[in-house]
């Protein structure tokens, strides 16, 4: 896949993620988990990236003796999530061109 891609969708799939609740990172990665693997350092990397465009803000808070970070999805955050729906729409209508195609070349036995 398209590194830059991958990138927006891991970017989009964070923020779904906190978008109900305020989470964490080791929460973040567990609710990912079903629908993509996220490591701890990609997932640092992409939560840095989206309070320094002010999709997310963190604060945080004493969890067992110890300081949690806790992100918390911002109005400009939640905008994007609707951007890439929208955007995605776009995409399924293209993947479906090229599928149509795809099955067209297999009935006809053009390669």
């Amino acid at each position: 896949m398209d590194i830059q891609l991958k990138r927006g969708l891991l970017d989009v799939c964070v923020l779904a993620a906190i978008k109900d609740a305020d989470s964490y990172g080791y929460r973040i990665i567990k609710d990912l988990k079903p629908y993509v693997e996220l490591s701890e350092s990609t997932l640092y990397t992409i939560l840095k990236r989206l309070e320094l465009a002010g999709m997310l803000t963190v604060r945080s808070a004493e969890h067992g003796g110890r300081l949690r970070k806790y992100y918390h999805i911002t109005r400009a955050g939640l905008g994007r999530i609707e951007d890439f729906k929208d955007e995605w729409r776009e995409v399924m209508t293209i993947y479906q061109f090229v599928a149509r195609e795809d099955t067209g070349h297999a009935q006809t036995g053009i390669s």
